[in-house]
């Protein structure tokens, strides 16, 4: 029996957690992000889409599309306790995942499933028991490799279910354009398209006879793109611990900026972004660098780096010193158009005695199983009948 890898990705997961915590924004044209100059959409509902609003617009573009539109601020504790609701029911029903990111995994199903007669029906079980206990969405792809898995978790959203068996490629994703192929990229597929490669079909009869122009434009990727179309490529999941040396996140300006309230929205996402990831890696950082392009001649990069007073994964830590590095550094003296932020010097927060104690563990390893038995509650009542103490006090 060949392996039977699960892509497994929530549908518009912040998005989604937003309206379970508040049911009135159901079906509505909603944005994560934030609003002002320099704010850019980190998600959007399905009905946001529907305007052509779509993650990484400027929010002020998204704005004229939708004149009712809904902004709403991230926040990423909260995204991050659903995030493990999620994987911990997926461990559930196998042993071996491999987190891709917040909100995506793969999964090997391969055991789980030898007496299954009916492996529809065991993943669509799956998938309502996720949503039942969750209230997350999820849309899955099954097949003998993790390249094959994403390309079918990706065919039907929002909650699709597909199954790509080796002899089903050329029927499933040849006739599908060159833009849909994950791992090619944006900038890549005009250029692929230049060569005569419209269709993933296409790109796979060019792969077959090892078309020298397609060998010469992609380079060592060719061979792997190559192995992927035909059927082949990885099948077993990396279960080691990610290790970053320092993690970080960049983002394009919509135009050239000088002045830091141009700017304050994106690099206000951007160390939201990395405050999030540092958690997601439990980790925390001891030194930030900023970064910005400038828009001369071949766009210089600029670099300004300080260290905290001791290691974080704070957001307010982050945003306070990455906005006075730019104001020290860059406010009204250059032209930009990319700004970047980074930590590194990453220590193990799980190691740091000095930030955990046996009361927050237990508490934090709690948390998950008492929201999910919240969100079982109010669904079974079908109104909001329970809620934690700490957010009554806010209330």
């Amino acid at each position: 029996m060949g392996k039977v890898i699960a892509h497994i990705d929530l549908n518009a997961f912040f998005a989604n957690a937003e309206v379970l915590r508040n049911p009135s924004l159901k079906d509505k044209p909603l944005v994560i992000g934030h609003r002002g100059r320099g704010g850019i959409v980190s998600t959007c509902s399905y009905k946001a889409r529907e305007y052509g609003i779509h993650s990484g617009m400027p929010t002020f573009q998204a704005d004229k599309l939708c004149k009712n539109l809904i902004v709403v601020e991230p926040d990423f504790s909260y995204y991050k306790m659903m995030s493990n609701s999620f994987f911990a029911i997926v461990k559930e029903y196998v042993k071996d995942i491999e987190v891709a990111s917040i909100d995506e995994c793969y999964a090997d199903f391969s055991e789980a499933i030898v007496n299954v007669k009916d492996p529809i029906a065991y993943f669509q079980h799956f998938q309502n028991d996720l949503y039942k206990r969750t209230g997350l969405t999820a849309s899955i792809g099954i097949a003998p490799t993790k390249w094959l898995a994403k390309m079918a978790s990706d065919l039907k959203k929002p909650m699709g279910l597909t199954i790509i068996r080796k002899k089903d490629i050329p029927s499933i994703l040849y006739g599908l354009p060159i833009e849909s192929f994950w791992g090619i990229g944006k900038k890549s597929s005009p250029k692929l398209r230049e060569l005569g490669i419209n269709t993933i079909g296409d790109f796979a009869e060019k792969a077959k006879v090892d078309d020298p122009i397609l060998m010469r434009f992609l380079g060592k990727f060719f061979f792997t793109a190559k192995e992927w179309v035909l059927g082949g490529g990885e099948n077993t999941l990396d279960l080691e611990p990610w290790d970053p040396k320092s993690i970080g996140n960049s983002s394009t300006l919509s135009h050239d900026c000088s002045e830091f309230y141009e700017i304050e929205g994106t690099l206000k996402m951007l160390c939201m972004e990395v405050a999030s990831r540092m958690k997601e890696a439990h980790k925390v950082g001891n030194t930030l660098t900023l970064t910005v392009k400038d828009t001369e001649g071949s766009f210089h990069l600029h670099s300004r780096a300080d260290s905290f007073p001791s290691p974080t994964d704070s957001f307010d830590a982050i945003y306070a010193l990455a906005e006075r590095l730019y104001k020290d550094n860059f406010d009204g003296v250059m032209e930009i158009r990319l700004v970047g932020v980074a930590l590194s010097r990453l220590e193990d927060k799980t190691r740091r005695d000095v930030q955990m104690s046996f009361w927050n563990y237990q508490e934090f390893e709690e948390m998950d199983k008492t929201r999910l038995f919240i969100n079982e509650m109010n669904r079974h009542f079908d109104k909001d009948v329970l809620i934690r103490a700490s957010e009554a006090k806010k209330k």
